[in-house]
């Protein structure tokens, strides 16, 4: 829980303690408590007589062969031993909270609500702030802690143009705090459709968060992040709503969405689209095509996934290559993966995450499975123009969300098998 709740809050903690002591052992906090935890977690499971079911549990098994890869592929590939290091950090790491989650609330379902009040506590923080940063509070507010060009700026601009400010909030860049927001408005939403008593009784203060959120979003200018809460919010609908729907209704919505995709090429030559949508400031910019960049950078990973179908090794790619003699930054989560680990690391990841999803599903009576599902549905779309779990802030709380959901609902799954 105190890496749950704290990590939201890890890019402006390690910035300011960064000032004074050594920022790679404050950037590896979470994960050597998350290695601590594993042996007292493993000591609980043993003592409660689930190991054997845990054992048998195929989503377990696809994991624990996932970071057996990672170790086989540490002694064929000649990285840097801070490299493998890192490497394993980025890539196992929600993976690893996934697991430790899952099995303690799976022993401990009473533990989900207080799983749940740590999120939301930590979220309207998080987003309060960067609701703030976004109105009220200086854009730079956070140089005062430290932030700057040589640790993380304290915000960037579409495209060179000051008259679109992204903001960070407590995360480390624009597109994290919209990946972030997905994740809260899609469990918000789904909460207010299920649960509409509570709702109603606290209204306003659910209309407050969701109005935070949706400031906190739009202000990180995040395409992607947009996108993909379009892509959630379908998803719920689709599983709340559809087959309550007759086919007139379809007919209406297609209607609309033609005339929103009409309406935003009618106006393509405007400020508003070339900045916010193209990223394309007509008054100049930055002489570096971010589109291009995205471009240039899938390409280039794909080539190298090709050609290398064991992958580049652990550590190659990512903020773990900056210090090696060859830094690769590609710009695709699962073009990462395959270049970490191989065109097998890839597959497995991919049959892990749809399985975790497949469960959520099953389960999507319960708000907070079909808020992960659909949340993770629209994530796994913006894998496809940034690596989204290399992101700890990211990755922790959704896997983190994910495990209370399912563990919560393990023993009733298990019983129904």
């Amino acid at each position: 829980m105190l890496v749950f709740g704290l990590v939201v809050f890890h890019a402006p903690f390690t910035v300011f303690f960064g000032q004074f002591l050594d920022q790679d052992i404050l950037k590896a906090w979470k994960e050597l408590l998350l290695v601590a935890v594993s042996l007292l977690t493993l000591f609980v499971v043993v003592k409660s007589g689930y190991l054997k079911v845990f054992g048998k549990d195929l989503l377990l098994q696809l994991i624990a062969a996932y970071f057996l890869l990672h170790l086989f592929l540490l002694a064929f590939f000649s990285t840097a031993p801070y490299q493998k290091l890192a490497g394993l950090a980025i890539d196992l790491r929600y993976l690893l909270f996934f697991v430790l989650v899952f099995c303690v609330v799976a022993i401990a379902p009473t533990l989900r609500q207080a799983f749940i009040k740590v999120a939301a506590f930590a979220s309207g923080l998080s987003l309060g702030f960067a609701a703030l940063q976004a109105t009220l509070l200086p854009d730079d507010i956070l140089k005062n802690i430290g932030y700057s060009k040589s640790t993380i700026s304290p915000y960037l601009t579409v495209d060179k143009n000051n008259d679109f400010i992204r903001i960070n909030g407590t995360f480390r860049g624009p597109n994290p705090l919209g990946a972030y927001a997905v994740i809260f408005l899609s469990l918000l939403s789904v909460f207010v459709i299920k649960k509409k008593k509570i709702f109603m009784k606290y209204k306003i203060q659910i209309s407050v968060l969701a109005m935070v959120a949706l400031i906190a979003i739009w202000a990180s200018y995040s395409r992607s992040a947009l996108l993909a809460l379009a892509i959630s919010m379908f998803t719920i609908f689709m599983v709340v709503f559809a087959r309550k729907l007759k086919a007139q209704y379809w007919l209406y919505f297609l209607a609309v969405a033609f005339v929103l995709v009409l309406s935003i090429f009618s106006l393509s030559s405007t400020d508003f689209v070339q900045n916010v949508v193209l990223h394309n400031n007509p008054n100049g910019g930055s002489s570096v095509d971010s589109n291009d960049n995205h471009l240039n950078s899938v390409q280039d990973g794909i080539n190298r996934v090709v050609l290398q179908p064991f992958g580049a090794g652990v550590g190659s790619t990512g903020s773990a290559s900056l210090r090696s003699d060859e830094p690769n930054i590609i710009e695709n989560q699962y073009l990462f993966i395959a270049h970490e680990s191989g065109w097998l690391g890839l597959g497995l990841f991919i049959v892990i995450f749809e399985l975790i999803l497949w469960r959520l599903y099953q389960s999507r009576r319960d708000w907070l499975s079909l808020g992960v599902f659909a949340s993770g549905i629209g994530l796994a779309l913006i894998g496809l123009f940034l690596p989204v779990w290399a992101d700890d802030t990211v990755s922790l709380v959704w896997f983190g969300l994910a495990a209370v959901a399912l563990g919560s609902h393990y023993k009733v799954r298990n019983k129904n098998a």
